[in-house]
């Protein structure tokens, strides 16, 4: 394929929970620069986490501009958008609704972490509505039905009378970018309980007392969707590509969650020449780690597969045409944050923290004689601090089987998973990816490029362009192994 550039370039965008993120990448899937701009996240009262579309907007803006400046417009072939599954609300008009008893109408966003509507959850569960076999048997508050049954019911003059459009926050900046109503599969079936290639089920909404949400062929929440990656509208709008700095029409793929990007940044890499078990076989054999704030666990199958407890099966949820079973732990990064800062000794130990002293502490208390994994081997600590996502599905679990408990319960649904692929912030920490390797007995691949979750959205722009014929092509090319971690034999016997 001829270009009219020597080097052509995709954007990816990350809206994380505290940060926004932009990366210019080049058509083999290297980074030529990164920007990031951290965002405001308030909370009005407790498990009540609120942000603002507008300010995350202007900052998608600004971390776009730093990227690009280097290159010329016309070089810029697509961009992609990925952001956490948080719940934007706009009127008519398309301008913010408050939705927190304040009334500050620029705070619009329930974020994903917040847990105001574990009742409205609980209650959605009890209904045993057969789209909930998709998320495991049990709807969680971290899911969008919870969330805007909690609006209707505590904000209904506020908020829910005024609001027009629901977007889960990636679809909200394609639309942004793009002012194509069309939702992502990903979002959409991940998080509302929409099943393709049926869509909408109307006697679920009406069953939780959302039936309002039926009007005008499901308007405010999704009338028509499409698999992640697809161009949308005509690409950027003239108002957007202002404000971005770029050309109008530069095509814009539909977004992703964030975790799914990181899935989509590692999991089609080409493992040729690392003699990893996956090798030659199929890219079902995978398992992706997004390891940050909380874990997310990424497997995909050819066939749908019902894993008790964990999300899924989605249709081309992640990678088109292909079943996506998500597990994940609500709190990994988070937690170890939280102990760190409950120790007596957090204080004077902040500096050395900010040299890796936890793991070369841990090394010293292991000393050469034994492995660092087995330091806990007669401490047990039940670390779902912020509930369990899976594969027990319970939010209100406070105190982590972890990982492999998850692997085993898709293991026994019939995911055959030989290799993970670890990104996000905590793969950066060799200690936590060794354990991960020890634990489940399997190799851990680590991405070239260590910011997957940007890859995985400039894949979803370099797919919009059709620089690429497919997803699965452009991660082919896109994603690259830097290095293997294997399992510590010692610990294997």
């Amino acid at each position: 394929m001829a270009f009219p550039y020597p080097t052509v370039y995709y954007v990816g965008v990350d809206v994380g929970t505290a940060s926004v993120r932009a990366a210019l990448v080049s058509r083999a899937g290297l980074l030529n620069s990164t920007a990031e701009e951290p965002i405001s996240i308030w909370e009005p009262q407790a498990d009540h986490y609120v942000q603002s579309s507008s300010e995350i907007w202007e900052k998608c803006c600004t971390v776009v501009k730093v990227v690009t400046q280097s290159v010329e417009r016309s070089q810029v072939r697509g961009i992609g958008f990925d952001a956490t599954c948080s719940l934007v609300v706009l009127d008519q008009s398309f301008q913010p609704v408050p939705v927190s008893q304040d009334g500050d109408r620029q705070r619009n966003v329930v974020m994903w972490m917040d847990h105001r509507a574990e009742e409205q959850a609980a209650r959605i569960t009890n209904t045993g509505h057969g789209v909930l076999s998709r998320v495991g048997g049990v709807m969680s508050p971290e899911m969008q039905p919870p969330k805007l049954l909690w609006l209707k019911e505590n904000l209904k003059e506020s908020c829910w009378k005024e609001a027009a459009h629901f977007f889960d926050l990636p679809d909200f900046l394609s639309w942004k970018a793009t002012g194509s109503l069309t939702r992502s599969l990903c979002t959409l079936v991940c998080k509302w309980t929409y099943c393709p290639p049926e869509g909408w089920d109307a006697s679920f909404w009406t069953s939780i007392g959302l039936e309002d949400l039926l009007e005008n062929d499901f308007s405010k929440i999704g009338s028509v969707s499409c698999p992640p990656g697809s161009p949308l509208g005509d690409g950027l709008t003239q108002e957007a590509a202002a404000d971005l700095g770029l050309d109008p029409g530069t095509a814009v793929g539909a977004s992703l969650i964030d975790a799914h990007a990181g899935g989509l940044g590692v999991i089609g890499a080409d493992v040729k020449g690392f003699h990893l078990p996956c090798e030659d076989q199929p890219i079902t054999s995978r398992m992706a780690m997004i390891c940050g704030t909380s874990t997310c666990h990424m497997a995909i199958s050819e066939q749908p597969l019902f894993v008790p407890g964990v999300w899924g099966p989605c249709l081309s949820a992640m990678v088109p045409g292909v079943w996506l079973n998500e597990g994940g732990q609500s709190a990994t990064g988070r937690l170890i944050d939280h102990v760190m800062k409950g120790h007596a000794a957090y204080t004077q130990l902040q500096e050395q923290a900010r040299q890796s002293y936890l793991n070369s502490h841990l090394s010293s208390m292991a000393d050469s004689r034994s492995a660092v994994d087995l330091l806990g081997s007669s401490l047990h600590v039940w670390p779902d601090f912020h509930g369990n996502r899976s594969p027990l599905a319970d939010p209100t679990l406070k105190g982590m089987l972890g990982t492999l408990h998850i692997l085993e319960a898709m293991k026994e649904a019939g995911h055959d998973i030989r290799t993970l692929f670890l990104c996000g912030g905590l793969s950066k920490n060799s200690l936590f990816v060794q354990i991960h390797a020890n634990a489940t007995g399997l190799p851990v691949v680590l991405p070239d490029q260590m910011e997957a979750v940007l890859i995985g959205a400039a894949v979803l722009g370099a797919c919009a362009s059709q620089d690429y014929s497919s997803i699965q092509e452009a991660m082919e090319k896109m994603a690259k192994v830097g290095k293997v971690v294997q399992p510590d034999n010692e610990l294997q016997r």
